[in-house]
């Protein structure tokens, strides 16, 4: 029943929902990580959160209890400045991103801009003010192309809260200019594949685990890769009841996914 479980060898984890909710961790969740170190898998740190950047969640990581090195961690935010590297070589580019977002693209050698640009950049831009909002839109209506770091919607918070999220800064966008994003992380599966050649860890034996269905599920289903829904986050039974695409392995959360895979 789990086999194909138990033959993941490079685990690949969400974060906020999944191990934690703000500075709440989950029970059994720095036990989970200890496990597969003691199994000998590896394991990498996942966020579609564009807000903050790597080193960032290295320290908050470290802060929380769970064992972390700084090459154990991609965000949405390094994909997007690989992307920008790739694609958009040179070009000016506007951000509807935090500092940190800055900070993160600048060490991929990008170039801002307040006065023109040839891309604008989003991200979960917890910094929002609205004279980013109007450039954005001007440049876009004038021609930049639009690229965004994640489509979440929302940030889910502790006490059932959330926070409006790249996806939701994108539709304003969106709405006032016509043009839609290019989303950069989950589900597009191309930063699972980043994943792999970081890793050196083919997709097939890699395991995706997540609480959302159209972000971390859809992720490791494009990518190929064995994906595990858990219900600490967004998701619930209800919503799996409906999903057009099914997780492989459903688990309470990752303290029962623990159990599992430390079972012989």
């Amino acid at each position: 029943m789990y086999k194909r479980l138990k033959e993941c060898e490079l685990f690949v984890l969400d974060m906020d929902g999944t191990l934690y909710l703000g500075d709440e961790v989950f029970p059994g969740a720095v036990d989970f990580l200890r496990g597969l170190e003691t199994l000998g898998k590896q394991f990498l740190y996942l966020t579609n959160n564009s807000s903050r950047a790597a080193e960032d969640y290295v320290n908050r990581l470290r802060k929380l209890g769970f064992p972390c090195e700084r090459e154990q961690v991609l965000t949405s935010g390094m994909a997007t400045g690989l992307y920008l590297q790739d694609k958009y070589p040179g070009a000016r580019v506007f951000l509807v991103g935090t500092e940190a977002l800055r900070r993160e693209l600048t060490a991929y050698g990008i170039t801002f801009s307040q006065d023109d640009a040839d891309v604008v950049v989003a991200g979960f831009d917890t910094e929002l003010v609205y004279e980013k909002l109007s450039k954005a839109v001007r440049f876009l209506r004038r021609g930049a192309a639009f690229i965004a770091a994640n489509p979440d919607w929302v940030c889910p918070m502790p006490a059932g809260e959330v926070l409006p999220d790249c996806g939701s800064i994108c539709a304003l966008l969106t709405a006032a200019s016509g043009k839609e994003p290019f989303y950069i992380g989950k589900p597009n599966q191309s930063i699972i594949d980043l994943a792999a050649d970081l890793t050196g860890v083919p997709n097939e034996r890699i395991c995706c685990v997540g609480d959302r269905l159209y972000t971390d599920i859809a992720a490791a289903q494009n990518a190929g890769t064995v994906s595990v829904c858990v219900l600490s986050g967004e998701t619930s039974r209800e919503m799996l009841d409906t999903a057009d695409l099914p997780p492989d392995y459903v688990f309470r959360d990752v303290a029962e996914l623990h159990q599992v895979l430390m079972k012989a």
